[in-house]
């Protein structure tokens, strides 16, 4: 049986995302046994900020809510930008981080948990430009691959996709975090 079978997980999509930190993450997931619905603010296709990848959305963030999944997971690029700027995905993640569902970022996806307020006073990473954001919003940010605080999970760049994919899983399956 796969690790993940049974478990559902919640893709947030918006144009330029960062095309290895959705594709990856994506596969793994999937690889590892779960459903995975890709999220976006309509249906349709997204571009990846390379210009070379893109993804259908499964269903619009109306269509679902954070009782739908038992994670989120929020790549980077211009893309968490642009969702921060909507209402409903931001209410979303603030729902789901509330629920205890795991909310994963990588790269520039802290900036929507930003947005969310899920982020002060937990302990966090990110692409470097934003560390000062996400201090600004009261967390506390580290230089490392990967950070889990509770259901939280950042990681930095595409170099840390594997961690991150790990970190994922291992929260998924209840697994506890090796620091």
């Amino acid at each position: 049986m796969a690790a993940l079978s049974g478990k559902k997980i919640c893709m947030l999509v918006e144009e330029d995302f960062e095309d290895s930190e959705l594709l990856e993450p994506l596969e793994a997931m999937r690889q590892a046994g779960a459903l995975v619905t890709i999220v976006g603010p309509t249906r349709g296709n997204y571009r990846g900020k390379r210009g070379k990848v893109t993804v259908a959305a499964d269903a619009t963030v109306e269509q679902v809510q954070e009782g739908d999944f038992d994670a989120i997971i929020v790549p980077g690029g211009y893309a968490p930008d642009k969702m921060r700027l909507d209402g409903s995905i931001v209410n979303l993640v603030k729902e789901a981080c509330a629920q205890g569902k795991v909310v994963a970022a990588i790269c520039h996806g802290p900036q929507l948990l930003i947005s969310a307020d899920v982020v002060r006073g937990r302990t966090v990473t990110s692409w470097l430009s934003i560390a000062i954001d996400l201090r600004n919003a009261g967390a506390q940010w580290v230089d490392q691959p990967v950070v889990q605080d509770g259901n939280l999970i950042t990681s930095r760049k595409p170099a840390d996709i594997p961690q991150f994919n790990q970190a994922i899983i291992r929260a998924l399956i209840g697994v506890p975090t090796r620091t």
